[in-house]
């Protein structure tokens, strides 16, 4: 080893570090807080476990719009990753000791000192994820998050439980374990699928022109006043769900542009009605799901308002069934195996208990009953399956998480399928564990342009955008390539 090399450097330079950081501890247990005095200490205490932000989370779901929603399930997401890496290897891997209290006022001490150790702070970690996910997710959710977590970050050295470098390279884990779940599960601004082909829509200022048919069982009054603030001459019809279908039909008759709001069946309803009448259609969101809506990127009124107004629209592909005489179009998914009989148990429990507890009773009982797989001639051989599941359009993933699609208008069915065998409910938690993977032992995934199913016995279930009916024989599935024109925001306008 040559003489002239220094190792002392590196141990000079941590020591600087440490007593730089000792410096900023003493210089801010010096300072005189008035104002923080009531306000830190409790704020950091309510931070423990991250009981702050899960019923920060809660909050912004009870929002009750998508992308708070979102921005909630996504800093969750992020905080469970910092926390999980800080627990794991931040504070095993730093053996530092916290700071002595001498200098902190007493007022300002926690009655209840951690006893970890020092090196990074948890707290700042989890603040820093919770804010940075919601931030990537909802910019304005972001902004009302940031000042708390910011407070609870800056508690930790008021209190005297932390370094000033504890919670910086605690902040700095936490917005990393953000950018890493981003990564790994896009944010919609990301996936946003491409605006084409695009359509010549009348532009409507003030939505004249418009006819807005609302179903008033998916509780639509909010969506349907805030659409009508923004077009205030845009006719609105609500009415109960007997009458959809011939008020759709009238509307269809008189209107320029043909609206509907409502869930997946209705806006069923209102596409066929719109490729028959050649019309445009705008969709407003007013179900519990809402899959066509939100790819088309329409997340409330003021979307839909801002591309009614400018006349933004694009082409669609629908997909159509035919077999046993019976004929339809759908332009989310169509679906044979449990998925109709768990559609037909959420609507029997859902006027009870209501949409989301309706779905999860629904899928215990069918996948608790007895019963035995569907037989269908499937790619030129017969095959026992739980689950046909054919997507209008490429999903961009599938699996626990509910997917999106890619574009609307590729002119493919994404067809996914579970083979039959014993324990139906194993088999499908390993097709949705497995996700985006076209082949596992119990999962299969085919881009195709047209499908057909023979030997399907009778009275086979066949739901499609969350409306059942029976066939049997031969089941067509087969795409009708842009054939429906709807309104859309498209970007950078």
């Amino acid at each position: 080893m040559s003489p002239d090399v220094d190792l002392t450097f590196p141990k000079r330079g941590r020591h600087r570090l440490r007593t730089l950081d000792s410096r900023l501890f003493r210089f801010a247990a010096a300072r005189n807080w008035p104002a923080a005095e009531p306000v830190l200490p409790r704020l950091s205490r309510s931070a423990n476990h991250g009981v702050l932000w899960y019923a920060t989370a809660a909050a912004m779901a009870a929002a009750r719009t998508p992308r708070s929603r979102r921005a909630a399930a996504r800093g969750l997401a992020s905080l469970a990753v910092a926390s999980l890496t800080i627990n794991t290897l931040g504070k095993r891997s730093v053996r530092r000791t916290r700071p002595v209290l001498d200098p902190v006022p007493l007022v300002r001490q926690l009655k209840r000192q951690p006893i970890t150790t020092s090196f990074p702070s948890g707290h700042s970690a989890s603040a820093a994820a919770f804010a940075t996910g919601v931030a990537l997710e909802s910019p304005a959710w972001g902004a009302a998050v940031a000042p708390v977590a910011w407070s609870v970050a800056l508690s930790r050295v008021y209190t005297g439980v932390h370094f000033p470098s504890d919670v910086l390279a605690g902040a700095a884990l936490g917005a990393g374990a953000a950018f890493a779940v981003r990564g790994l599960v896009p944010t919609r601004a990301q996936v946003v699928p491409p605006a084409r082909p695009r359509a010549q829509v009348p532009a409507l200022p003030d939505g004249e022109g418009l006819v807005m048919v609302a179903n008033t069982a998916s509780g639509t009054a909010n969506r349907v006043r805030a659409l009508h603030d923004g077009l205030p001459l845009a006719e609105v019809v609500e009415c109960e769900p007997a009458d959809v279908r011939a008020e759709l039909e009238k509307a269809a008759a008189r209107a320029a542009v043909l609206g509907v709001c409502g869930g997946d069946g209705t806006v069923n309803a209102a596409v066929e009605i719109a490729l028959r009448h050649d019309v445009p259609l705008a969709v407003l969101p007013g179900g519990t799901l809402n899959h066509f809506a939100y790819d088309l990127g329409v997340e409330g009124a003021r979307d839909l308002t801002r591309a009614v107004r400018q006349g933004e629209g694009v082409r669609v592909d629908v997909g159509r069934y035919t077999g046993d005489g019976r004929e339809g179009v759908f332009v989310n998914a169509c679906s044979l195996g449990v998925y109709p009989e768990l559609v037909r148990e959420r609507e029997r429990w859902s006027r009870r208990i209501g949409g989301w507890p309706a779905g999860v009773v629904g899928a215990l009982r069918v996948l608790r009953a007895d019963r035995h797989p569907l037989e269908a001639g499937f790619r030129g051989r017969a095959r026992p399956l739980w689950l046909l599941f054919v997507g209008n359009g490429t999903y961009h993933r599938m699996g626990l998480a509910p997917g999106r699609r890619s574009d609307l208008a590729d002119g493919r069915f994404d067809v996914r399928v579970v083979h039959g065998g014993r324990r139906p409910a194993l088999r499908l938690l390993a097709a949705a564990v497995a996700g985006p993977l076209t082949r596992s032992p119990v999962h299969a995934a085919v881009q195709v342009g047209r499908l057909r199913l023979t030997g399907v016995a009778p009275g086979t279930l066949l739901a499609y955008d969350g409306e059942v009916t029976e066939v049997e024989g031969e089941v067509t599935l087969e795409k009708l390539p842009e054939a429906l024109t709807v309104y859309r925001p498209l970007p950078g306008n």
